[in-house]
């Protein structure tokens, strides 16, 4: 009987990849311990604070899983964190800003926007190991996107709402330009493509993130935004 002719390796794109996906599940669990810390510290109903705890636990679970299929793939060496964006800055005089700042920022637009960002990644991972790893991060991601316009909603019908909603007009349209950056057709440096074996270990080019950023605008983003009293900024083209 011939013998089968042996797979190839997974290749470096898919090790960058999945050391990329450790560093940023260990970047988000530091960030939203801290942001939990500041709602703590402007008194937010302790539902909210352990929702928020329960968040950072997933993030390290999705980080080992992360580190799992990256060893999988034959990851030998991870770099240093980056300690630097292991945190948030406060950038304004008051608390509250920081806050509905963060919340905005981490968890109304990014997390929002990773929801349809993994489902795209799993849709066509077919690895066991990468497989595991993506049903439980998608899982996860939806709840942390309910947190975040939770946590708006609630901000915003305190008595400083109005003073809070104008922190987040001026901030949208430096924060969706940011977005852009990092998923949109700014993106500098992105996968330009990619072959069968990678997908199936999790791996999409850059082209479709910007594709599914872009319809988050109108889907989500616009329409969540609206029900809240806050209006949407001009859309950055697409």
């Amino acid at each position: 009987m011939p013998r089968r002719p042996a797979k190839e390796p997974p290749s470096e794109l898919v090790r960058h990849e999945w050391a990329g996906r450790i560093e940023a599940e260990y970047r988000s669990a530091a960030i939203t311990q801290e942001t939990v810390l500041w709602l703590i510290q402007i008194g937010a109903s302790p539902d909210l604070v352990r929702a928020g705890l329960r968040i950072v636990d997933d993030e390290l679970v999705h980080a080992e899983m992360s580190r799992k299929v990256w060893s999988a793939a034959g990851g030998e060496a991870l770099a240093p964190l980056d300690r630097g964006s292991l945190g948030l800055r406060r950038e304004h005089e008051v608390l509250e800003h920081d806050v509905v700042s963060a919340i905005v920022k981490v968890f109304c637009l990014g997390e929002t926007v990773a929801v349809p960002l993994f489902a795209n990644l799993r849709k066509h991972t077919t690895v066991p190991v990468a497989r595991r790893a993506l049903d439980r991060i998608l899982k996860d991601e939806v709840r942390h996107r309910d947190f975040g316009w939770t946590c708006l909603e609630w901000l915003l019908a305190r008595p400083d709402a109005e003073e809070l909603r104008g922190v987040v007009h001026r901030g949208l349209d430096g924060w969706l330009r940011a977005l852009e950056g990092n998923y949109g057709d700014d993106l500098q440096g992105g996968i330009r493509g990619v072959t069968p074996e990678e997908r199936a270990w999790g791996v999409a080019p850059w082209r479709e993130y910007a594709e599914i950023l872009h319809r988050a605008y109108t889907r989500d983003y616009a329409r969540r935004f609206a029900k809240l009293g806050v209006s949407m900024p001009a859309l950055p083209a697409s």
